[in-house]
């Protein structure tokens, strides 16, 4: 990959489990899970890659196992149903032990069949019949019912004509109007017997074998993505009929519909958000799984399906569940043992180390991409390089690449619509950088909304000097989109003569209040100030939406410190991070983001936490108008944020005695 000029010249991997990203770890468990049957619980955040998994688990699972499925009426109880199995490729072994079958197949099939069976190369059987034994046996049946049903219409018919004819011993007037008459019926008769399932009538249809499961064509395992599906499309149902009393409706066993347990049989079912299903559903899940068998019948109780119950059905298959961390508590505790038991929990991995090897993983993934989307055009390397870029900046932490790859790949698509629309036969790198602009999510653009109205007022400074005054930097909301916050803050006598108080305004979180009230610890131990008979009053401007999260308490301790010592912030530098009691500054998150939105607001400098400092990535033009600098303490950020006089040379001192001590 060191020498490619465009993804084109990438190799894509054909199969699924080998195009998952980053997930060595779970793709061995997989791996492992497939060869021996075992069920899976997937944890992770969307898009890392668990459908994916899900998916590749099908292409492993062997194609020889393939069963078709087959409900036939049941002449002892019409409200039982029989459910019967055929393999959807049967083998030459198979053929053997049911001879009957053979019918279904041509000498020319028989004769592969028995080939392919002794070479055991099943994908080869499957592409070669196409049509599954289940299909091949509810076609014949209907045929053979057909000519069966044709010879008594046409006797009926001639029987009711010669009745009309010679059997009245009428006038001719009433001869001819019995004989239409007659012939009316017989019309009538044949009519409904053909085109309707009325049991009542001598020659009933559509009494052979209804196929509900026809994997037909299928030269891997099915792979059944059950996600949001209700009750009936799960675990199958049984569809009402309003002329069923009387017996003038249709048969029992053609209302029967397969659920997706029933679909998978041999196969991989795969849930995802687990927790969204009702607790009851979960358990009927846990029953097919265990069993490995599931009747079925009706799920609404005012429906004559209800009625109907089949013969269990097989539900063989492996369960691949997904979910969010926090969706664990709503997991069936039967189901999860069940899954663990006979099985693996697996956490998704949500970074991955910054290194050669998975950059290149990188360019594979848009390769990946390029080739599944089908529309759009490759990427030249520079741009590919963009992409990586931005897969830093969205994994939040030094030295990682995200692994929200759905967020990646909509990048990806984004850009290559541009390239289309710009009439380029490859992606550039100036097509991902405009992508960025349109490929937000809606949160981010309305979060750039909300700071332009911000920039509209122009309650920042972003020049000069100003006491009690600094302009922090937040993330708003869950849009990673960056934004300036300035704080103020003002020292008064105290209104209460037993103590000083710490006032806060603006809509705070529960975080963002405990972090002010801990700037009091470093105003007492490294300013030195006793504030026991001092108010300290601290504002947020501006801030409609609420702050929470810890990261402006670097940025209020230095206003309280300015106002309280009355000396003047430098309104170019803007700041960001955590402060613990012991006055170190810890690592935020978003720091891309809240650089960005400073170079955008006009600031020079913007000061981070020191172990945030290599996670900063800027586009070029960006990077060059704004100089970050690293704080480990509080000392180091009163050093470059206040401006230099006697004042700061002796709260300084004191400081450092502070650190000492």
């Amino acid at each position: 990959m060191k020498k490619y000029k465009t993804t084109e010249e990438v190799e894509v991997p054909k199969r699924v489990i080998d195009q998952v990203i980053g997930q060595d770890k779970s793709v061995e468990v997989i791996k492992k899970a497939a060869r021996q049957r075992r069920h899976i619980l997937l944890i992770g955040p969307p898009g890392t890659g668990k459908s994916m998994l899900a998916q590749g688990m099908a292409e492993l699972l062997p194609v020889k196992d393939l069963e078709d499925m087959l409900v036939y009426p049941n002449e002892l109880n019409e409200n039982e149903p029989v459910v019967r199995t055929v393999p959807t490729y049967p083998t030459k072994e198979w053929l053997q032990k049911n001879p009957q079958f053979m019918r279904y197949y041509s000498a020319q099939e028989l004769a592969a069949i028995d080939l392919f069976s002794e070479k055991k190369d099943y994908a080869s059987m499957a592409t070669l019949l196409k049509i599954g034994l289940g299909r091949r046996v509810v076609s014949i049946k209907e045929k053979e019912e057909e000519k069966a049903n044709i010879v008594p219409y046409i006797l009926l018919l001639l029987a009711l004509i010669g009745i009309g004819l010679f059997v009245f011993p009428i006038e001719e007037n009433v001869r001819w109007f019995a004989l239409a008459l007659l012939l009316g019926f017989g019309f009538l008769y044949i009519f409904s017997s053909l085109f309707s399932n009325i049991g009542r009538f001598p020659f009933k249809r559509d009494m052979g074998p209804k196929l509900i499961v026809d994997n037909s064509g299928n030269i891997k395992a099915p792979f059944v993505d059950g996600t949001g599906t209700k009750a009936g499309a799960l675990l199958g149902d049984v569809k009402h009929d309003p002329l069923q009393s009387g017996g003038l409706g249709t048969p029992s066993h053609l209302r029967v519909e397969a659920g997706s347990v029933h679909k998978a049989n041999k196969g991989v079912l795969f849930i995802d958000e687990i927790a969204s299903l009702k607790l009851n559903w979960q358990q009927e899940i846990l029953t097919a799984m265990q069993e490995k068998k599931y009747s079925i019948t009706g799920q609404s109780e005012m429906s004559s399906g209800a009625l109907v119950k089949t013969t269990p059905a097989p539900t063989d298959f492996v369960l691949i569940a997904a979910g969010n961390f926090q969706d664990l508590q709503s997991i069936h505790p039967a189901l999860r043992s069940r899954i663990r038991g006979a099985g693996y929990e697996i956490y998704m991995e949500t970074d991955m180390d910054d290194n050669e090897q998975n950059r290149e993983k990188l360019v594979r993934f848009v390769a990946q991409e390029v080739v599944r989307d089908g529309r759009i055009p490759h990427f030249t390397r520079q741009a590919v390089d963009e992409i990586i870029t931005e897969a830093k900046k969205m994994a939040g932490r030094k030295g990682k690449l995200t692994m929200n790859l759905r967020e990646l790949g909509g990048l990806v698509r984004a850009a290559g619509d541009i390239a289309i629309e710009k009439n380029s036969k490859y992606v550039l790198p100036e097509h991902v950088v405009d992508a960025k602009k349109v490929f937000s999510p809606v949160e981010f653009q309305i979060a750039e909304k909300m700071a332009e109205q911000k920039k509209e007022y122009q309650v920042f400074l972003n020049r000069g000097y100003a006491t009690g005054r600094v302009n922090g930097l937040a993330v708003l909301g869950h849009s990673w989109k960056g934004i300036l916050l300035p704080i103020v803050a003002e020292v008064t006598p105290a209104s209460s003569k037993e103590e000083g108080k710490v006032i806060a305004t603006g809509k705070l979180g529960k975080i963002a209040k405990e972090a002010v009230s801990n700037v009091s610890a470093i105003l007492k131990k490294y300013a030195g100030k006793n504030i026991t008979r001092e108010d300290v009053h601290i504002q947020f401007l501006q801030t409609y939406e609420g702050v929470e999260g810890d990261s402006a308490s670097v940025s209020v301790a230095v206003a309280v410190i300015s106002a309280s010592e009355g000396i003047p912030v430098d309104q170019s530098i803007g700041m960001t991070g955590s402060l613990d009691v012991r006055g170190e500054v810890l690592p935020v998150g978003g720091v891309s983001a809240k650089v960005e939105a400073a170079v955008d607001a006009g600031i020079k400098t913007v000061i981070v936490p020191d172990k945030n400092i290599g996670e900063v990535y800027l586009p070029e033009k960006k990077r060059k108008k704004i100089k970050v600098v690293g704080a480990k303490n509080i000392v180091d950020v009163i050093k470059y944020a206040l401006r230099q006089c006697r004042k700061k040379n002796q709260l300084l001192k004191r400081m450092k005695t502070g650190f000492r001590s």
